[in-house]
């Protein structure tokens, strides 16, 4: 499946990534609806990762211009005060987006944005908290499709048929899934194979520098340093990698020069492309790779 991906994302200020074939808007970072203009109608899904400010002040706008009867669906970590909060002055400050329908949700939830992508959430260690407790989340899209059960494979299509009628299509076919997009929201690196097997993974990368040379931890949340994120991917089935969320700190040149080394030094040879603090980047994969 070809997939348009707009994106915006600067560590600190704003981020956000739109996924235009599927109608799903990956965290809603302020400017986003001013880059999108007209598009953002086609969002029937928002889903976010955490609430700090950078990932969802572009929702007010939003949902004051979207918003219909049971459209969009705003998905947020279940535990995050904030949401609530935001759904209760949205009320009050714009009557008419009542339609929006906002879903807690958490690890492992399954939800259906089309009859064959479903997104489910995947935790991650953003936001210091128990672990019965959900205030950070990535999320992963699949294509579903219906296929025969391979212990019917040497049937007739008429014998398939009386099985279906006698005890449903379940009984006949077997829903595969395919990891077609994940995300990984502000997270460090927690889990080596959590990204395994997926098609494009959008990952931040806020720092270059060791963790010994990071001088600066905002808010106490943890991120991700570029040298773990593409140690990670190198391991991994990944077949395409998106990096965001750079600090404003780094330029172009040292983000581009410090994403080149590493992918000769971890043998990365799938196409990287990155997002730059401060440029909006539209149909991010029909545009250049940072290793090509």
């Amino acid at each position: 499946m070809k997939l348009t991906i707009t994106a915006y994302s600067t560590a600190l200020f704003s981020s956000w990534y739109f996924i235009e074939e599927l109608g799903i808007l990956l965290d809603a970072g302020d400017g986003m609806i001013s880059a999108l203009l007209q598009k953002s109608r086609k969002i029937t899904h928002a889903f976010i990762s955490h609430a700090d400010r950078d990932h969802l002040t572009g929702l007010l706008q939003f949902n004051q211009l979207n918003a219909r009867e049971g459209y969009p669906v705003i998905c947020y970590p279940r535990d995050s005060r904030s949401f609530p909060a935001m759904h209760e002055f949205f009320a009050r400050f714009d009557p008419h987006t009542t339609g929006t329908v906002w879903q807690p949700v958490t690890a492992g939830d399954e939800i259906r944005v089309k009859d064959d992508i479903l997104v489910i959430p995947v935790r991650n260690e953003h936001v210091p908290v128990p672990p019965a407790i959900t205030r950070s989340l990535g999320y992963k899209i699949y294509q579903t499709k219906r296929k025969l059960r391979p212990e019917l494979a040497g049937l007739s299509g008429e014998e398939i048929r009386k099985i279906g009628i006698e005890k449903g299509k379940e009984a006949t076919t077997m829903e595969v899934r395919t990891n077609i997009l994940s995300y990984s929201g502000d997270t460090p690196v927690d889990d080596l194979h959590k990204w395994d097997d997926t098609k494009i993974l959008i990952h931040e990368a806020t720092f270059l520098e060791r963790e010994e040379e990071i001088k600066v931890h905002a808010h106490k949340n943890k991120h991700s340093r570029l040298d773990e994120v593409i140690e990670m991917v190198s391991a991994s089935n990944i077949e395409t990698l998106i990096l965001g969320h750079f600090s404003s700190r780094y330029n172009a040149a040292q983000i581009d020069d410090a994403i080149r080394q590493l992918c000769d030094r971890y043998a990365l040879n799938i196409p990287v492309y990155r997002i730059l603090p401060g440029e909006a980047v539209v149909d991010v994969l029909n545009g250049k790779t940072v290793n090509g």
